[in-house]
């Protein structure tokens, strides 16, 4: 019997683990003889790994009350369930913004001004860290257009977001420009990420929105997902969130250049 052609869908498959043994033992024959899709799905197993690392710890965390509520009269089975699958589908807004209310590390002094604006900021950082994970342990291309195609690179975020896109320059902290690419923004506008890389390999990514009330909030908030830490704030229509994998106080320090090249300095 011919051997069935190797899809997209038995590749996916393969690295979530969910394929018989027989056909397993197919597909790894297949990466076998072709190295560069073998580098692809092993990026896709390490961005797999990296957002359960973000988020395996929120299914421990409580849920809140306001999603609960309906659930009280369920089989505790049933409850469970649901729960997990509300906080999953929510990526633990309510565990998040918790985090990164109470544990602000405020390094400019503002504080936030209500229940909304306190959500907003938490979905913002959220997705930053959430796009941190996926892309920086891509090792076949972790940006679209590289830092050696920087003026291009400056020109597409520019012209896509609407708005002058600069990256940082972080040479003197040890970090280069790796490169950056384009996401969907919560509303689903462009946003910008640019990422960066030491000598050991470290990378730490910068997300730039431009779709943040318009509000000058230039206070730093701190929060932390799994081994993400992120420093994150809003300048007018600007949202920055700058995340790695590094120590709370040096990320402090790499943010606060970050700030003073943004805070309306030419680049």
């Amino acid at each position: 019997m011919n051997q069935l052609a190797v899809t997209e869908a038995d590749l996916h498959a393969y690295v979530d683990g969910v394929l018989s043994a027989a056909r397993s033992a197919e597909v790894a024959a297949y990466l076998a003889a072709r190295p560069e899709e073998l580098a692809r799905m092993q990026a896709y197993r390490a961005q797999n790994a990296a957002l359960r690392e973000l988020f395996n710890p929120v299914l421990d965390e409580p849920v809140p009350s306001r999603l609960s509520a309906g659930l009280v009269n369920r089989s505790a089975q049933f409850a469970r369930y649901a729960a997990g699958l509300l906080i999953a589908i929510v990526s633990g807004a309510g565990g998040w913004m918790l985090h990164g209310a109470t544990q602000t590390g405020m390094l400019a002094g503002s504080s936030v001004k209500n229940a909304h604006e306190q959500l907003m900021l938490a979905g913002f950082a959220r997705q930053a860290v959430i796009a941190h994970g996926v892309y920086t342990p891509d090792v076949r291309r972790p940006v679209e257009i590289g830092a050696d195609q920087e003026d291009q690179l400056v020109a597409w975020l520019s012209k896509r977001t609407g708005a002058d896109m600069h990256p940082p320059k972080l040479g003197q902290l040890g970090y280069e420009l790796v490169g950056g690419r384009l996401l969907p923004g919560e509303s689903g506008s462009p946003v910008a990420q640019f990422m960066y890389q030491e000598a050991g390999g470290q990378r730490l990514t910068l997300y730039v929105s431009t779709d943040q009330a318009q509000s000058r909030d230039t206070g730093f908030r701190f929060a932390q997902q799994g081994a993400v830490n992120v420093f994150y704030w809003i300048d007018g229509k600007f949202g920055y969130a700058l995340s790695g994998g590094i120590n709370k106080g040096e990320l402090a320090r790499i943010a606060h250049v970050v700030y003073e090249q943004l805070d309306g300095k030419p680049q």
